[in-house]
C-alpha cells in the first residue's frame, strides 16, 4: 500500500530479532526432529508477526491513500521480492478470467518502483503516489480502521524507525540504571518522599481528589473497608493506587507469577477461580481494611474495556470505581507471549510516563446486589464497566482474558508456579 512508509530492510531487522530468540529457545534446541522445528518455528513467527506488526501497520497508513483503495471489492498485495522469488503470480488465479477481461483491475504504486511490476500492463487504471506527497497525508483515524485494534503484543510503543530503535539502544543501559533508581524509591520509602523523587525522574500521577463523603464506609455493627474497582493497565495498577489514596491497600488478582508476588510492596491475594471461596477470601479481606480489584482479569493496552467478573458485586456494599489510564514514551509493561518478570523493568525504564487515576461517585446501596432493588451480580458489573468507559472515553467490550490470550499467544494464560514463567494476568 503506498501509505506504508515502514522500510523493508527495518522490518527485516525486527524478523531477525524474532528468529534468534525463537531458535535459541529451550524448547527448540532440547528437540531433535528438525522437520518439526521447522513447523512450530514457522507458526511462532506467524502468531508474533500477526500479535506485534498490525498496531504499526495501521497507525502508518496514509487516509488519503487508503479512502482510494476502499473504493474497490478485492485487494492485493505485491511486493518486488515477492515477485522475483516466485517468478511471477498469476493474476488470472487470483482474480478470475472474468475480472481480467473485463479490465475491472486498478493498479496502485509509487514513481520509483512500482511500473516495474509487470501486472500494471493489465490494469485499467493505475494510481502512482511519490514520496512528497505521502509525507502530506493523514493517519488513518482509529475509527476508520478495517477492525478494531484492541489486542497487539510487543514491548514498543513507538514507530520503530531506524533513528527511534537507534535512540532506543542507545538509551537502554540509562534506563536499566532509571530502573533501579524508582524500584528503590517506590519500595523503601514513605509516600509523601517517594512520589516527588519518583515524579523527579519523569513519573507523572494525575488524579482526582476523591470526594470524602462520596467514599467513607458506611456505619455497621462490624465495618467492612472499601472494595475499589479499577480497569486494568498495567501491574502496577494497585500499587500506583495505594500512592493515590496514601495508605496500603490488598490487591486481589487473579493469577500472578511468583516473583512478582515476592517483588511487590503491597500485600497481594492470589484467587483460586472457584467462585464460594473467592468470594468468602475477598469478604474476609475487607473485614482487615481496602481492597483493590481489577475485574477484567488481565490488561488492554488500547481504549477498550474487557467484561468485567462479576464476582466484586457479590461481596461489598462499599464500591468504589477508579478509572486508570497509562501513557508511556518507549517501552510497554505488559506482554502476553513475553516473560511477566520483564513487565516492571521494561514499564519502569520509560524515559517519561503519566498515570491517571480517577475516583468515581461511590455506588450507591440501591445498586447493590445485597440491599435495596436486589440487582443481579451482572447488572452491578456491567454499570461499573459502563462508568468507568464514560469517564475514560473507552468503549466496552464483552471479550475476556481468555479471548486476548487465544489471539496473541495462542494459549489460556494461566500462570505456573515457577516465577519466571511465561503468560499471567497481564
Amino acid at each position: 500500500m503506498a501509505g506504508m512508509a515502514i522500510s523493508f530492510k527495518t522490518l527485516l531487522f525486527f524478523c531477525r530479532i524474532v528468529h534468534r530468540r525463537l531458535i535459541r529457545s529451550p524448547h527448540f534446541q532440547h528437540r531433535s526432529n528438525w522437520g518439526c522445528n521447522s513447523n512450530a518455528l514457522h507458526l511462532k513467527i506467524h502468531r508474533v508477526g500477526r500479535a506485534v506488526l498490525p498496531k504499526f501497520f495501521l497507525e502508518d497508513v496514509g487516509f488519503e491513500g487508503f479512502e482510494v483503495l476502499m473504493r474497490y471489492g478485492r485487494k492485493m498485495g505485491v511486493s518486488l521480492m515477492e515477485d522475483k522469488h516466485k517468478g511471477g503470480l498469476n493474476l488470472q488465479e487470483i482474480f478470475g478470467e472474468e475480472k481480467m477481461g473485463s479490465e475491472d483491475i486498478v493498479g496502485f504504486g509509487s514513481f520509483h518502483r512500482s511500473l516495474e511490476h509487470h501486472y500494471f500492463s493489465h490494469c485499467k487504471e493505475i494510481y502512482l503516489v511519490n514520496e512528497a506527497e505521502k509525507n502530506n497525508w493523514q493517519n488513518l483515524p482509529r475509527e476508520k480502521y478495517p477492525k478494531p485494534l484492541i489486542f497487539h503484543d510487543g514491548r514498543l510503543a513507538f514507530k520503530p524507525t531506524p533513528l527511534a530503535t537507534l535512540a532506543m539502544f542507545i538509551w537502554t543501559p540509562f534506563g536499566l540504571l532509571l530502573f533501579s533508581f524508582r524500584f528503590l524509591v517506590g519500595t523503601t520509602l514513605p509516600y509523601n518522599i517517594s512520589i516527588p523523587l519518583l515524579a523527579f525522574s519523569g513519573m507523572r500521577l494525575i488524579q482526582s481528589k476523591p470526594n470524602p463523603t462520596s467514599i467513607s464506609p458506611t456505619k455497621k455493627k462490624k465495618p467492612k473497608g472499601l472494595l475499589y474497582v479499577c480497569n486494568h493497565r498495567t501491574l502496577l495498577d494497585p500499587i500506583y493506587l495505594c500512592g493515590a489514596v496514601r495508605k496500603p491497600l490488598t490487591a486481589v488478582t487473579y493469577s500472578l507469577s511468583r516473583l512478582c508476588e515476592m517483588v511487590a510492596p503491597i500485600r497481594t491475594v492470589r484467587l483460586t477461580r472457584n467462585r464460594e471461596k473467592d468470594a468468602e477470601m475477598m469478604e474476609k479481606m475487607l473485614t482487615e481494611g481496602d481492597v483493590v480489584v481489577c475485574p477484567e482479569g488481565t490488561t488492554c493496552r488500547e481504549p477498550y474495556l474487557l467484561r468485567f467478573s462479576p464476582l466484586f458485586a457479590e461481596v461489598s456494599d462499599e464500591i468504589v470505581p477508579v478509572a486508570i489510564d497509562v501513557q508511556v514514551s518507549m517501552f510497554y509493561g505488559t506482554t502476553a507471549s513475553g516473560y511477566k518478570f520483564l513487565d516492571p523493568i521494561f514499564f519502569n525504564m520509560n524515559p517519561s510516563l503519566t498515570y491517571s487515576i480517577k475516583f468515581l461517585e461511590k455506588i450507591s446501596s440501591e445498586t447493590s446486589i445485597n440491599v435495596g432493588m436486589k440487582k443481579s451480580r451482572y447488572e452491578v458489573a456491567n454499570h461499573v464497566q459502563r462508568e468507568l468507559g464514560k469517564a475514560l472515553g473507552f468503549e466496552c467490550t464483552n471479550l475476556t482474558r481468555k479471548d486476548k490470550y487465544m489471539i496473541l499467544a495462542g494459549n489460556e494464560g494461566i500462570v505456573k508456579d515457577a516465577g519466571i514463567n511465561k503468560s499471567s494476568t497481564n
